[in-house]
């Protein structure tokens, strides 16, 4: 199958452009941002003709809109999540009570989701999960246990969690998938993460007894790891283009360093430049491809290899053509007080971790070893 946009596409393209020069409004708040995303039907569109207050667009529209958004320098979405993993999760796994309750407010922007799954000891090895649910006598499950890297756990309404529901079971048995309400004083904790760039985008979540509904369980009890592997599969795809147009504007910046600062007369930063911008068009055409439906089960790891290494390259290359002050921090600097870097330090340091979240490389190796390759599978400590 080829991927291509259409005239249609285009007519498409100059709707969500004309309406987010009219609406981006960078005073908003992110929660208002959502709501006015909502009211206007810009979320939801990959859900297809579902009647829970979302619009349905074509593969190619969703691209047109998420390249547009990136290019418009809209506020960062709060309500991915829910838009684009649990509601497809739900439509996948979830009962029609439970999408009719949920789907409606992630499509008007009104709740907020976050993500239950890695553990302190239990990160790019999601199955190592120890986080318990236990079924009270009342019919809720109680969970007690801790979440770490949870992104926007602190704004969230809801959080969906990967809990082990059965004792003494192991890996990849007895897990659930639950819908936890985030508003339960001294049951849920949420603790940011200061991280080295200055800012608390991730954060701790201590489960203290919280409460889940029966009802909220999706998929039915220990089918929890089915339904997170799912819900993994709708995490890359159409968002990889959209990053891809933000690594661009990344990219056009540090072009404009080097200029200014007079690095890029050195023909060795020169070539640097060239190739990040032609790996970056590599990536782009790799993602169309696998999107058009030709890609293979090892498509998201690829993708991710890929895009990570780069990104790292690019916040080195940033602190070379940006100069030796480069590495001198800020004025106002304490381990307490939030501080600011600039935008080749931010880049720099954030991107240190880009090998590591949403599974290290490591784990893509294996997974294309053993899924693609078909390579012996790597030992496990318990089977």
């Amino acid at each position: 199958m080829d991927f291509g946009f259409e005239a249609g596409d285009e007519e498409f393209r100059a709707e969500a452009r004309a309406w987010l020069r009219a609406h981006v409004d960078g005073a908003l708040d992110r929660r208002s941002w959502e709501r006015i995303l909502g009211k206007a039907g810009w979320i939801g569109l990959s859900w297809g003709e579902t009647g829970y207050g979302n619009r349905s667009a074509t593969l190619t529209q969703q691209v047109v809109w998420a390249e547009e958004y990136a290019r418009s320098e809209a506020p960062t979405r709060s309500g991915h999540i829910g838009e684009n993993l649990l509601a497809p999760t739900l439509l996948a796994h979830g009962t029609d009570e439970q999408r009719a309750r949920f789907l409606p407010p992630v499509a008007a922007g009104e709740e907020l989701w976050c993500q239950g799954y890695s553990e302190p000891g239990a990160g790019s090895d999601l199955a190592g999960v120890s986080t318990k649910a236990e079924r009270a006598t009342d019919g809720t499950y109680r969970i007690t246990g801790q979440k770490i890297w949870t992104s926007l756990a602190h704004e969230a309404d809801w959080c969906f969690v990967l809990a082990r529901t059965e004792a003494g079971s192991v890996r990849h048995h007895g897990l659930s998938f639950l819908l936890v309400p985030m508003d339960q004083p001294g049951r849920i904790e949420v603790r940011p993460i200061r991280q080295m760039t200055g800012t608390s985008d991730f954060n701790e979540v201590f489960f203290d007894g919280a409460h889940a509904r029966v009802e909220h369980l999706v998929g039915g009890e220990g089918a929890g790891w089915g339904v997170a592997m799912s819900l993994l599969g709708f995490e890359r795809g159409v968002s990889t283009l959209a990053q891809q147009i933000g690594f661009a504007g990344e990219l056009g910046r540090v072009v404009r360093t080097a200029v200014k600062s007079g690095a890029v007369a050195d023909p060795v930063v020169r070539e640097r430049l060239v190739r990040q911008w032609a790996e970056l068009r590599v990536m782009r055409w790799n993602a169309l491809r696998t999107l058009g439906g030709s890609g293979d089960a090892g498509a998201p790891s690829v993708a991710k290899l890929l895009w990570g290494g780069w990104h790292q390259r690019l916040g080195e290359l940033a602190m070379l053509v940006r100069g030796a002050g480069a590495g001198v921090g800020p004025a106002e600097w304490s381990a307490e007080a939030p501080y600011e870097l600039d935008a080749a330090q931010h880049l720099f340091m954030f991107s240190r971790a880009d090998t590591i979240y949403g599974g290290s490389d490591q784990i893509q190796r294996t997974i294309i070893a053993e899924r693609v390759l078909g390579l012996p599978r790597e030992p496990k400590g318990v089977v």
